[in-house]
C-alpha cells in the first residue's frame, strides 16, 4: 500500500478522528490488553458524495495502522454452485484472522450488503447471513484484530443489521473553499506552474466540486500546454516542409508552465460537463406523454 496521509488533503478532522479511534488501538495494542472496551471498532463506515476521497482514506488508514488490507469485491464471493458463496465468505474471514491485524475493505457496500427483502435470491440471502454471522456472531473472537471498513454514497440502502455492526461512521462531504485550495495545491505539486497562478481564485469558483472534479480540472489545464506545443510543432513542420520519419523526443522542459488561464479554461470545460450531466439526469426531466 503506497498511499499515505500526505496524499490526502482537506480532510484533517477526519484523519485526526481516524487516528484516535481506529489506528491507535491497532498500534498501541499493549495498552488495551486489560480492557474489553478499549478495542478497535469492528466496523467503520465512510459515507458521502462520490469522488471525495473515501477509498483513498481507507488505503491511507491501512498504511498508517500497519494492517494487512483485503479489498473485497462481490465477484470474489459469488459462485455458480449452490453453497460455494458461503464457503468463500468463511474463507475471507479465516484468511483475515490468520494475517491479523487486517482491514477488510468493501467499496460501494450498498450494492453488496443492501437492505434484505423477500425478493432476494436464496443464495444471496444466505451469503449475507453468513457474512454477518462471521463478522459479529458466536464464532467471532472478541480479541481478534479484524475490522470491516465500507464506503458508500448511498448509506440509506445499507441493511440495518450492517449499520449496527458499523458503529463508527465518518461523513466525507464536499470540500469547502479552504479545503479545495489545499486539494488543488496537492494535485499541482511537482508540476511546472506559472508564478502568476492564484489557486484561491479557482477554489472560490468551484463551489460544490469534489476532489475528483478538481483533479479532472487540473488534468484538462495541464493538457492545454501540450496542445499548444503540438500545434506549434505542426506549424513549424508545415513552414519548413520537413518529412520526419521518426517522432522527435519531447522533453517536458520544452512545455510551457501551466498558467491561470489554463485552469480557467479547464474550469469552463468542467462546468459544461456538469451542466450536461444535470440535464441528462432523469430526475430533472419532466414527464412527457407518449401520445
Amino acid at each position: 500500500m503506497k498511499v499515505t496521509w500526505r496524499d490526502v488533503a482537506g480532510l484533517d478532522e477526519i484523519i485526526s478522528e481516524l487516528q484516535d479511534t481506529v489506528i491507535l488501538p491497532f498500534q498501541k495494542r499493549h495498552l488495551f490488553c486489560g480492557s474489553k472496551l478499549l478495542q478497535p471498532p469492528k466496523g467503520v463506515l465512510l459515507y458521502g458524495p462520490p469522488g471525495c476521497g473515501k477509498t483513498l482514506i481507507a488505503k491511507a488508514t491501512a498504511k498508517a495502522s500497519g494492517c494487512r488490507f483485503i479489498n473485497l469485491q462481490a465477484s470474489t464471493l459469488t459462485d455458480k454452485w449452490y453453497g460455494e458463496s458461503q464457503k468463500l465468505t468463511a474463507g475471507v474471514f479465516s484468511l483475515a484472522v490468520k494475517i491479523q491485524p487486517c482491514i477488510i475493505f468493501i467499496d460501494e457496500i450498498d450494492s453488496f450488503l443492501r437492505n434484505r427483502s423477500s425478493m432476494d435470491h436464496e443464495a444471496t440471502a444466505m451469503m449475507k447471513a453468513q457474512f454477518m454471522s462471521l463478522w459479529d456472531g458466536l464464532d467471532t473472537n472478541p480479541s481478534s484484530q479484524v475490522m470491516v471498513m465500507g464506503a458508500t454514497n448511498r448509506p440509506q440502502d445499507v441493511d440495518a443489521a450492517i449499520l449496527r455492526r458499523m458503529p463508527t461512521t465518518f461523513h466525507v462531504g464536499l470540500p469547502n473553499a479552504a479545503q479545495r485550495e489545499e486539494i488543488l495545491r496537492l494535485i499541482l505539486s511537482g508540476e511546472n506552474l506559472s508564478n502568476a497562478i492564484n489557486l484561491k481564485e479557482i477554489a472560490d469558483q468551484t463551489q460544490g466540486y469534489s476532489g475528483s472534479d478538481l483533479k479532472e480540472l487540473c488534468r484538462d489545464a495541464a493538457m492545454y500546454r501540450v496542445r499548444d506545443y503540438v500545434r506549434k510543432q505542426q506549424m513549424k513542420q508545415i513552414a519548413q516542409q520537413l518529412q520526419l520519419d521518426e517522432e522527435e523526443h519531447v522533453d517536458s522542459m520544452q512545455l510551457r508552465p501551466v498558467t491561470q488561464l489554463d485552469l480557467l479554461f479547464g474550469l469552463d470545460k468542467m462546468r459544461e460537463s456538469k451542466q450536461a450531466t444535470a440535464t441528462a439526469d432523469p430526475a430533472n426531466l419532466r414527464e412527457v406523454p407518449l401520445d
